[in-house]
């Protein structure tokens, strides 16, 4: 996790500047940026909690996510990226919410949604600030290692224009 620790303690700084918390909702990435973002010391003043949603059942049960949503797009989409995000911040104490879902391979891809399609969003108070398309290259790995620092960089980037 040491590769991205300099984002994780940018991050945290400006959390902890403005005293408010950060909650992850994953799918693709496992955990991988939960993991990424708790890999510092004082990260307890400023991430909240994660949520592993691997499963439909688990998106739905955990953060809320409606079935029909999901079988209307299907789970890497922008509708299933944009409820994660908010039903996170709803099952949480945090005012800021990361949410990732995706294809990292190696199979797993449908017509329209190859390997490296991902869904990522950023949601702060009740709005979805950001929900953006990612076509990543790379093996499995790659894909969410890519995954991670791009929404490292894009929760910055909200952060300081917010």
């Amino acid at each position: 996790m040491r590769r991205f620790e300099a984002e994780v303690l940018a991050l945290g700084d400006a959390l902890r500047a403005r005293g408010e918390k950060l909650v992850a909702a994953e799918s693709c990435t496992g955990g991988l940026f939960a993991a990424a973002c708790t890999s510092v010391a004082g990260s307890s003043d400023w991430f909240e909690r994660g949520f592993v949603t691997y499963s439909n059942e688990a998106k739905n049960e955990c953060l809320g996510v409606p079935a029909t949503l999901i079988e209307l797009h299907g789970a890497v989409s922008e509708p299933v990226v944009r409820a994660m995000a908010s039903g996170a911040l709803r099952a949480s104490y945090a005012q800021w919410a990361v949410a990732v879902t995706g294809i990292a391979g190696p199979g797993g891809a449908v017509p329209g949604k190859p390997v490296g399609t991902v869904w990522l969003a950023i949601a702060h108070g009740d709005e979805v600030l950001l929900a953006e398309r990612l076509q990543l290259d790379g093996d499995r790995g790659a894909v969410r290692e890519q995954t991670v620092q791009r929404a490292l960089a894009q929760l910055r980037a909200a952060l300081s224009s917010t």
